[in-house]
């Protein structure tokens, strides 16, 4: 990408939020707008951010049998009444936007336990069609009385939510053993320490439920952390009356034995049970020729929150001054920055086309009258992981590959520039 089309504004780092320091970047770049609190339109850098992330849950959903699809956003009333979730999400929790006009009522997704059961009973007819599980990404919509934290909080973002049918229950924990594994598997690729944490099932129903929280200063949340069976407790429940019950989910007689933590909660998992498939009367023919309910599980995963705590997490400060973020180049959108002097251009062009050509994406700052400095620094408001300068410095066909957030130098022949980079990824 040429930085002169990013048409990206110069900003004053002393004047970023120090709480969400990462994101307020963006926002001051202009590559985060804010039409609303909690509604945001996102740039280049977020998007494609965002398309690593998802393409990484699909991977790894896609290993362990889920089957992608889509439901609508736009969800009428009368399949929520059906489970019995319409007063609860519209009036009694205030969760969903609504709507109505001569078509009827109808209400955006906050989430699409509904769509999920009515579409798997249409094509799990039978005991021979299970186990499966469908899954979507896309944007969801709550009614959050306060936005807060950006991304970490907003009225409309994107999450990945799946929905599984099983033939019983021992069939369904199979199957949430089954996608506890594949989340841990998307978190570490995605670069950032999980823990998973025995939690409440809120309005969603059914009887087990767990989160996968990260640690963070910026989390709303608290959980206490029993590091050596890598397992929590969000400490919301030590406040239910049933708390015992959950205390005897993770062995724990002692709560001050265990580690508490910060946390932001990234995803989350159900055991649902039967709780759709009988209050919608959606059943599938058992071997007997017998109508049963389906047994479900749902699991979520913020998307947007992700990114959030990715960009957060990596934040830069020297001397306690924002200096920007990088991030992990694994999953860095734009895996260098190329910075030139005006007659090193030629040279800086050739490099940025022979990496393009090897689908090494990289941004070539190609804006006029700004000095090398500004340029280095602007580095550090886009997250770059890797920073190239062709300057007074540059040896013939030898390039310098400084590390952003390490400082780290190495030098690498024109040759080799392209296994370098292959290797890193």
């Amino acid at each position: 990408m040429r930085l002169s089309r990013l048409n990206i504004r110069k900003i004053n780092l002393n004047d970023v939020d120090l709480n969400y320091s990462g994101q307020d970047i963006l926002m001051k770049l202009g590559e985060l707008y804010q039409f609303e609190s909690g509604i945001f339109g996102y740039g280049n850098l977020w998007v494609k951010l965002e398309r690593i992330i998802e393409t990484i849950i699909i991977e790894e959903l896609d290993k362990v049998g889920c089957i992608q699809v889509e439901f609508p956003k736009l969800q009428p009333k009368k399949i929520w009444e059906q489970s019995n979730r319409w007063n609860q999400y519209t009036k009694e929790g205030d969760i969903m936007f609504t709507l109505e006009n001569n078509l009827g009522e109808y209400g955006l997704a906050p989430t699409a336990e509904e769509c999920a059961t009515l579409f798997g009973a249409n094509r799990l007819s039978s005991y021979k069609n299970l186990p499966a599980i469908y899954y979507q990404i896309g944007e969801k919509f709550r009614k959050e009385i306060r936005a807060r934290g950006y991304l970490f909080r907003p009225r409309t973002f994107v999450m990945m939510d799946a929905y599984s049918f099983d033939k019983s229950k021992e069939d369904m924990e199979e199957t949430y053993r089954l996608m506890h594994q594949a989340y841990l598997n998307i978190f570490k690729r995605v670069g950032i320490s999980i823990m998973p944490t025995v939690s409440d099932n809120g309005v969603i129903g059914g009887s087990v439920a767990e989160e996968f929280q990260a640690a963070t200063n910026l989390g709303e949340d608290q959980i206490l952390f029993d590091e050596s069976q890598n397992l929590g407790i969000n400490k919301e429940v030590l406040d239910f009356p049933n708390k015992e019950e959950y205390l005897k989910q993770l062995n724990i007689s002692d709560v001050q034995t265990l580690k508490e933590f910060n946390t932001v909660e990234l995803g989350n998992n159900f055991q649902l049970g039967t709780k759709y498939s009988e209050s919608m009367k959606l059943y599938f023919k058992d071997e007997n020729g017998e109508d049963k309910p389906y047994y479900m599980g749902c699991y979520g995963i913020g998307v947007g929150r992700i990114l959030a705590c990715l960009i957060e997490n990596n934040v830069i400060r020297v001397e306690n001054k924002i200096k920007g973020f990088v991030l992990p180049y694994s999953v860095a959108p734009y895996k260098a920055q190329i910075i030139y002097s005006e007659d090193k251009k030629e040279i800086a062009e050739n490099l940025y086309n022979l990496l393009l050509d090897h689908s090494i994406e990289v941004i070539l700052d190609d804006r006029e009258n700004l000095s090398i400095g500004n340029r280095i620094n602007d580095v550090y408001v886009l997250g770059t992981p890797k920073l190239i300068v062709i300057g007074n410095k540059y040896q013939n066909g030898i390039f310098e590959v400084e590390d952003s957030k390490s400082h780290e130098k190495v030098s690498v022949l024109e040759e080799d520039i392209i296994n370098y980079f292959q290797n890193l990824i």
